[in-house]
């Protein structure tokens, strides 16, 4: 094992997997089973150190989420993991400070970002993590600056205000092709660590509220529901209210048939 795989294996932590269940051993997540054995790679979503530069060494496959990850050296000699954007490659450049170059990979506060910049990886308080904006192909755009908030357009077309001391990463995130990637068939489901899920309509009356009845019945009732009686599909759960001075303009529902 040479001096750079063992720098690495610090990044790579076991996982414990508990299958949807409890501490109890109940199951509490149904569909969730089996899986292959993986470790975790240890991503650092504030791409700490501030003001330190670092090269990108590798750009690698991370087979806990939908993006890349990207290997930084910095100039301590520290390596870590990030999320990496789209249009970066081995031996550039990245930094994390107050104000930066507008270059993918880079990171700096909100008020520093020019309009019309794509953003990622996007904290919601000054100097916290990244916590939105993270899957594949995934980006962010800054509309306006206002006070001490910046406007963002959300992926999902939500404009959301979010404290321009906090810090994001320029660009979008890597693997975009990741939308058309289709499981197959139903060996690779279980690989990923989903067993198979059975429609409520074919169960029997006792074990879900669509089951019973001879041959293929409809519902028999106004809404879907799921197996505990409680209404599906359509039905509002945002539970935070409290976050709602937040949101600009809510995300509009797609039509069928239009983009």
């Amino acid at each position: 094992m040479n001096r750079n795989t063992k720098k690495r294996k610090k990044l790579l932590v076991p996982l414990k997997r508990n299958a949807g269940r409890s501490n109890q051993g109940k199951i509490t997540v149904r569909h969730k089973g089996g899986g292959v054995k993986r470790l975790y790679r240890v991503v650092d979503f504030g791409q700490e150190p501030l003001d330190t530069k670092g090269e990108i060494i590798g750009i690698e496959y991370d087979p806990g989420r939908s993006a890349n990850i990207a290997l930084i050296k910095y100039e301590t000699g520290e390596r870590k993991y990030i999320i990496a954007p789209q249009k970066i490659k081995e031996g550039d450049e990245i930094i994390n400070a107050e104000k930066a170059e507008i270059t993918p990979g880079n990171r700096m506060r909100l008020k520093n970002m020019p309009v019309g910049t794509m953003v990622y990886n996007i904290a919601l308080h000054p100097d916290g993590k990244g916590k939105i904006v993270r899957s594949a192909g995934s980006g962010a755009l800054v509309l306006a600056q206002e006070g001490k908030a910046t406007h963002l357009r959300m992926p999902s077309r939500e404009i959301r205000k979010v404290a321009n001391m906090s810090f994001a990463t320029v660009g979008e995130v890597s693997n975009p092709e990741h939308r058309y990637r289709k499981i197959g068939k139903a060996g690779t489901a279980r690989k990923m660590g989903r067993r198979p899920v059975v429609r409520g309509s074919a169960m029997s009356a006792v074990a879900h509220p669509h089951g019973g009845g001879e041959g293929k019945a409809p519902i028999g009732m106004p809404s879907p529901k799921t197996p505990w009686g409680k209404k599906a599909r359509g039905v509002r759960t945002r539970k935070r209210k409290h976050t709602d001075r937040y949101i600009v303009k809510r995300a509009s529902k797609k039509r069928k048939g239009k983009k």
